[in-house]
């Protein structure tokens, strides 16, 4: 059996595990747990109009997308020609590559957002019969996505690489580095879709959600889903388009991106090894993933919490047993597809496979560090957020200094991490290594973003039962989850940005590599300038889109505010908010405000790359990636850890719910939502995007780079 075949055999497990998990959530009846038929009427109108203001926006975004990648696909059409000086048309093949690519993440977007909006009702009237029976639930909502997208990745990786072998030419000089070359079009597209999903429903979240947390909560004091609030609804669809939508496309650009990045290199790595074994070598990195759905799916049968208390351990249970048993057949594996010995360059250091299988330990053991590190700062269990909780005592001004102050200390030790997985990945492997660490990181992907997906099916399962008003029983069960969910998520956003900085950094391997850079010289002015310019870009994309998030933000509030002024009978209960002109706002809002953080990622590359040439892209790849990583956890754990302050303050802790350190703690959570849930995220496509872009742009660079720079030789 082929390793082609291996792979794909892998991949359609992945596929029917998400199959058998959506038939089983879709099976389930939402009358087996409503207490009456007013309920299942009230349960069913709710999930339709979150479904409904979900997929509306996902097709307006999604039809703006479509523009996008055609015109990005005809950019690499004319500009990429022929890196091989063999007469190849490179172009075609990377720009359908690339289309390919993006149309994968597309429809993973829409198989998330179904399985969510259907699993939310049902986790909501489950839970009146069981604890259990409602995680079940949410949970395996969560795995349709997460095995789903999985599997389209490696799957479609291996159609893509099969498709474009079969159409260059065999007796080609470097055939398999033109080849994989061509294959990271498909990271870039899947990459390009992220940028604007988590953009876009980034904004779109958190301009409902403050709107809904400032006018109803603070102003009115009344709960966070009262059906009395007019964003209510714009708020339950913006978990989805924020946390399923866009965490799926970002997680499936970093599948799609780190392998890439490992094959180009590895192309070069196993140019010379004998050709029984060279083509296992090659796809090595798609089989790993592969292998980590199996490790994953295992991983599943060990998640059975029957208490409130054990939600939240079930979940990080799954992702250290997948860790652990991924970590034992990494080992077995490397020694039967890796060449005992290899160069990355001829005359180069020699590596052996036992050199990559510590560079993948290294990459799988960082990442699940880092998301215990992450629940650390995060979760209200432990004292740093008890520490912001107490600060809201006296205000909300010592609650948000509190924030930033541990989201700065939370940046350190995964900086610390990230970089032992660097060092141990070049020394054992060089460059290859780099890639296979950002590989074993995102090993166990498909159950880790399986508990990502829980987490906002989950919450919307609080939400409806709020708004259909299912009892205080019911809510403190959807609570539990909410409340475990909450801290997975903050988990899973640590993962994600760990996981960017190593794909980021092994793409800017790669893009030297097919660059033919072997060195480069930190005390050159081009490339010191390209550090200082890469370093600023972080910095303008968070300001871009936190400003994105308060005008659109300032339109809900005034919408919200107007309505229960012209209508005071919403407060009374006596007339039904206009929950349709807030989804409005936002859909249009974030689809407006997307455009030029997206364009300033889009074109730094190409610009620099262009104007400057290579060197000076390489310094820009490496500032950002750097001032990215610090200022993406600072910002995803300050606003995790104010909204887990929050939510111990309602537990009944100083003073609870209604007191003067609640309202603050209200307050840093509002300034904390952009910060986790759109700023924080978003930076991990840029520094990815950015590589990727400049990767498959390398025969342009190449050829055209530098113009600027050539006027004055």
């Amino acid at each position: 059996m082929t390793v082609e075949l291996i792979i794909l055999g892998l991949g359609a497990i992945a596929l029917l595990t998400a199959l058998v998990y959506s038939r089983q959530v879709n099976s389930i009846s939402i009358e087996e747990g409503a207490a009456s038929a007013e309920e299942v009427s009230k349960l069913k109108e709710i999930s339709s109009a979150i479904a409904d203001g979900a997929m509306a926006f996902l097709n307006r975004e999604y039809k703006i997308l479509a523009i996008y990648m055609l015109a990005f696909a005809v950019v690499i059409l004319l500009t990429i020609s022929d890196h091989s000086g063999q007469g190849v048309l490179v172009g075609p093949y990377s720009a359908v590559s690339f289309l390919i690519g993006a149309a994968i993440s597309v429809i993973s977007g829409y198989i998330g957002m179904k399985i969510a909006t259907v699993g939310n009702v049902r986790t909501a009237a489950a839970a009146r019969i069981s604890l259990s029976r409602s995680f079940n639930i949410a949970f395996r909502s969560g795995a349709v996505m997460g095995f789903g997208l999985t599997g389209m990745a490696v799957v479609g990786l291996v159609v893509v690489y099969l498709g474009i072998d079969a159409l260059i030419p065999a007796a080609l000089q470097g055939r398999e580095a033109i080849v994989m070359e061509i294959l990271s079009g498909f990271g870039l597209g899947g990459s390009s879709v992220a940028l604007f999903g988590r953009v876009g429903g980034g904004i779109y979240t958190k301009a409902a959600d403050v709107g809904a947390d400032l006018v109803g909560k603070v102003e009115q004091g009344i709960p966070e889903d009262d059906p009395r609030n007019p964003a209510v609804i714009a708020d339950n669809v913006g978990d989805n388009v924020g946390d399923i939508a866009g965490m799926g496309a970002d997680l499936f650009g970093s599948v799609a991106e780190s392998t890439c990045a490992a094959l180009v290199i590895g192309a070069t790595a196993f140019a010379m090894a004998p050709e029984d074994v060279r083509m296992y070598a090659l796809l090595f990195p798609i089989l790993l993933s592969g292998v980590g759905i199996v490790a994953s799916l295992i991983s599943m049968f060990f998640v059975r919490p029957t208490v409130e208390e054990k939600v939240e351990g079930a979940l990080k249970t799954a992702l250290t047993i997948s860790t652990v048993i991924m970590l034992a057949a990494v080992y077995p594996l490397t020694n039967m597809f890796i060449p005992e010995t290899f160069t990355l360059v001829e005359g180069g250091t020699v590596y052996t496979s036992m050199g990559v299988f510590w560079s993948v330990a290294a990459g799988l053991i960082a990442g699940l560090l880092i998301g215990l590190v992450t629940e650390y700062y995060t979760s209200h269990r432990f004292k740093p957020v008890r520490e912001v909780a107490k600060a809201s005592e006296t205000g909300a001004a010592t609650n948000i200094i509190y924030g930033l102050s541990l989201g700065y200390n939370s940046a350190v030790l995964p900086m610390i991490l990230i970089a032992i997985s660097v060092v141990v990945g070049f020394t054992t492997a060089g460059m290859y290594g780099i890639a296979m660490a950002a590989i074993g990181m995102l090993g166990t992907i498909a159950v880790g973003l399986t508990i990502d997906a829980y987490g906002p099916v989950a919450d919307n399962a609080g939400g409806i039962a709020e708004m259909a008003e299912m009892g205080s029983d019911i809510r403190k069960r959807t609570d539990a989850l909410d409340a475990a969910g909450n801290t997975t998520a903050a988990i899973g956003k640590g993962f994600a940005i760990g996981s960017a900085a190593l794909t980021s950094l092994a793409l800017t391997a790669a893009f030297l590599t097919s660059a033919k850079v072997l060195t480069i010289n930190m005390l050159d002015p081009i490339v010191m300038a390209g550090l200082l310019v890469g370093a600023a870009l972080p910095f303008a994309f968070s300001a871009m889109t936190m400003r994105s998030v308060g005008l659109a933000a300032l339109a809900m509030i005034e919408e919200v505010r107007r309505q229960f002024k012209e209508r005071p009978g919403i407060l009374k209960g006596t007339e039904k908010a206009d929950y349709a002109r807030c989804v409005d706002i936002s859909t249009q809002s974030s689809l407006r405000e997307m455009i030029m953080p997206g364009l300033l990622v889009i074109l730094s590359p190409l610009v620099f790359g262009f104007l400057f040439g290579v060197h000076m892209l390489a310094g820009v790849l490496i500032g950002a990636l750097i001032a990215g990583v610090m200022l993406a956890v600072s910002m995803a754990n300050s606003g995790g850890a104010w909204d887990n302050a929050k939510k111990y303050i309602e537990t009944g802790a100083h003073g609870g719910k209604g007191s003067e350190p609640h309202k603050a703690a209200v307050v840093g959570d509002t300034v904390g939502d952009p910060f986790k849930d759109t700023s924080g995220p978003a930076l991990n496509i840029l520094i990815k995007l950015m590589a990727i872009i400049s990767l498959v742009f390398v025969p342009f660079f190449t050829e055209h780079g530098g113009a600027l720079l050539k006027m004055f030789d």
